[in-house]
C-alpha cells in the first residue's frame, strides 16, 4: 500500500505541485527519502522520527521509502516535514488515507511534535484554493492562509491535535484572516525646509512612478527627501496587496499573518552584493528589487555600490521582473520598483562649495561619477541637484504644505493615469507606458514636439531618453490638470517638455567643472 498527500515546491513566486508518496515494505529497517531532496529535506527523517516519538508513536521496523514526485525537480526547504509525517501516519493507519487525499500539507516539525512556521504559506494557499485542495499548515500561520479565500484550512499547533481532529476527538476551528496593518507612518514632508525644487521633483516622481537621482553635498537632505516618498504614494489596491504580501511570505518577512497595506520601502546598505540586490544565492531567494516590488528602492551613496550590482539593476528597471538563472535553478520574481538614489557630486562631496572647494576637481568628480554607467543614468527620469540648505532657510518657520497635501495631488494624478490606461491592465503609471501606448496617450502637442526634437539633437538624447522625457512631461501635464483643472486627455505642452528636459542629466564636462571649481 502507498499513502499519498500533496505539498508544493516554490520556483520563484510560482508554485509547483509535489506528490508525497510513502511505502512501507518488508526488509531491514530503513528510512529513505528520494526525489532530489536537499540537505534540509533529507534531514526530515530525523525530525519526523523524533516528532512521532514525542506523541507516543514509533516507526514500524520496516523499510520506509518516501518519494517526492516528480523526481527530477529539486526539493528545497523544511516545509516538506509535515507532508512526510502525515503520509507516514496514513500508511500506519493512524490517519484515514481517503481524508488526507484532499489536502496539501506544509510545515516544519519540531522534535517535541509541534509544527513550526515556514515561508510561502500565502502563495501555497492561493495555489491550493485554485486546485480545490484544502491546506494543513502551522497553527500560527492559519490566519495567513485564510486570506486565500473560501477553502478548508487545518492549522494545528502539533501533530497530536491534527490526529485528534481526524479521529473526531478534537475539532480544529477554521482560522480567520489576520488583521491587515493600517499602513506605515512615514516622516512628513513638512519637516524639510528649503529644497523647493527637490520637493517638486519628488512630487513628480510620486505622481508618475519615475526613477529619481538626487545629487548634492553631504547634509543637504537627500536621504530625508527619499524617506518621505512612500508617504506621498497612494495605498496599495487589493491586487497589489496580494502581490506584495506573497513576496513577503516567500521571504519570511510577513508578520502576524496579516497582509501589508504599506508600500514597501527598501534601503539596503551600499555593501550589498549583486545577489542581495537582484536575488540569487544557493536557493535563488528574492532580492531587494523584489522585496521593493510596488514600492521604493532607495540606494544611498549610489557610486559606493559594487559596479556589477548596479549593472544588474538595468534589466528589472525596464521589464519590471528579474530572472535568476543558476545551474540548478531558473526562477523569476516580480520587480516593479521605483528607484530613488542619492549621491555626492564627488568623493569629498564639496565639488561646487566655494568655502570647501574640492582640491582634486575636476578629476575627483569624473572618477566618482564614472562608477555609474551611462546606460544606468539613461534609465533614470529625474536628475535633481540638492544644494546645501542655508542657515537662513533653516531659521524659517515650517512649510505650509506637508505630505498630506502633496499626497492628495499625487493620488488625483494617479487616478487620471488609472483611467487612461484602464484598457491596458499591466500599465499603472506614465513611467510604464511604452510603444504604441505611449504614442497614443502621451504624445505632446506640436510646439512640444518641436522643442523636444531640437533638444534631442543638441543634448544627443538616446531613444530611451527621448521617450522618458515624454513620460515625465505627461506626468507634469496630469499634475497641472489636478492643480488647475482642464482636460486630462489634452496633450502635454511645450512648458511640460521644457520642465522635463530640465530634469535630464548631461554627462559631466571636464572643462565646465574646471570653470566652476
Amino acid at each position: 500500500m502507498v499513502a499519498r498527500i500533496n505539498t508544493v515546491a516554490f520556483r520563484g513566486i510560482d508554485v509547483q505541485d509535489i506528490d508525497v508518496q510513502v511505502q512501507m515494505a518488508s526488509g531491514l529497517p530503513a528510512f529513505t527519502i528520494v526525489g532530489l531532496p536537499d540537505k534540509a529535506v533529507s534531514e526530515a527523517r530525523e525530525r519526523v522520527r523524533a516528532a512521532l516519538g514525542a506523541i507516543g508513536l514509533a516507526l514500524p521496523p520496516k523499510r520506509i521509502t518516501v518519494n517526492l514526485a516528480p523526481a527530477d525537480v529539486a526539493k528545497e526547504g523544511s516545509h516538506f516535514d509535515l507532508a512526510i509525517a502525515v503520509a507516514i501516519l496514513a500508511d500506519m493507519g493512524v490517519l484515514p488515507i481517503e481524508d488526507i487525499s484532499g489536502f496539501a500539507a506544509l510545515g516544519e516539525l519540531a522534535l517535541d511534535g509541534s509544527i513550526s512556521p515556514v515561508n510561502g504559506i500565502l502563495p501555497a494557499a492561493i495555489h491550493c484554493n485554485g486546485r480545490d485542495l484544502g491546506l494543513i499548515c502551522p497553527g500560527i500561520q492559519g490566519c495567513e492562509a485564510a486570506w486565500a479565500g473560501d477553502m478548508d484550512i487545518l492549522a494545528p499547533n502539533d501533530l497530536l491535535a491534527l490526529i485528534n481532529h481526524f479521529k473526531g476527538t478534537q475539532l480544529l476551528s477554521p482560522p480567520k484572516p489576520g488583521k491587515a496593518d493600517d499602513g506605515a507612518h512615514y516622516p512628513d514632508l513638512i519637516d524639510i525646509k528649503g529644497q523647493e525644487s527637490a520637493k517638486r521633483a519628488l512630487e513628480v516622481a510620486a505622481a508618475g512612478g519615475h526613477n529619481m537621482l538626487m545629487t548634492g553635498p553631504p547634509g543637504s537632505g537627500k536621504s530625508m527627501l527619499a524617506a518621505r516618498l512612500p508617504g506621498l504614494l497612494p495605498p496599495l489596491d487589493a491586487e497589489e496587496i496580494l502581490e506584495a504580501s506573497m513576496i513577503q511570505s516567500l521571504a519570511g518577512v510577513l508578520d502576524g499573518g496579516g497582509l501589508t497595506r504599506s508600500r514597501p520601502f527598501r534601503d539596503p546598505h551600499h555593501s550589498a552584493s549583486q545577489a542581495a540586490l537582484v536575488g540569487g544565492g544557493h536557493k535563488a531567494r528574492p532580492g531587494e528589487v523584489s522585496l521593493a516590488d510596488l514600492g521604493v528602492l532607495f540606494l544611498d551613496e549610489l557610486p559606493e555600490f559594487q559596479r556589477a550590482a548596479l549593472e544588474a539593476l538595468r534589466q528589472p528597471m525596464e521589464t519590471g521582473r528579474v530572472t535568476v538563472a543558476r545551474a540548478n535553478a531558473h526562477v523569476s520574481y516580480p520587480a516593479r520598483f521605483q528607484l530613488v538614489a542619492a549621491m555626492n557630486p564627488c568623493r569629498c562631496g564639496y565639488l561646487e562649495d566655494p568655502a570647501q572647494a574640492c582640491s582634486r576637481a575636476p578629476r575627483c568628480a569624473e572618477d566618482y561619477q564614472a562608477k555609474i554607467s551611462g546606460p544606468l543614468y539613461d534609465r533614470i527620469d529625474l536628475h535633481v541637484d540638492v544644494p546645501t540648505v542655508s542657515a537662513a532657510d533653516l531659521s524659517l518657520p515650517p512649510p505650509a504644505e506637508g505630505s498630506a497635501q502633496v499626497a492628495a495631488r499625487v493620488a488625483a494624478a494617479r487616478n487620471i493615469q488609472k483611467q487612461r490606461y484602464a484598457h491596458h491592465p499591466i500599465v499603472r503609471t506614465n513611467a510604464e507606458a511604452d510603444g504604441a501606448l505611449l504614442d497614443e496617450c502621451a504624445t505632446p502637442n506640436e510646439a512640444g514636439r518641436a522643442l523636444l526634437a531640437e533638444a534631442a539633437e543638441r543634448m544627443r538624447l538616446s531613444a530611451r531618453g527621448y521617450h522618458r522625457i515624454i513620460r515625465v512631461a505627461r506626468t507634469l501635464a496630469d499634475l497641472d490638470v489636478v492643480s488647475g483643472g482642464g482636460d486630462a486627455s489634452a496633450p502635454s505642452a511645450r512648458i511640460h517638455i521644457a520642465e522635463a528636459l530640465s530634469y535630464r542629466r548631461l554627462m559631466i564636462d571636464r572643462n565646465a567643472v574646471k570653470l566652476r571649481a
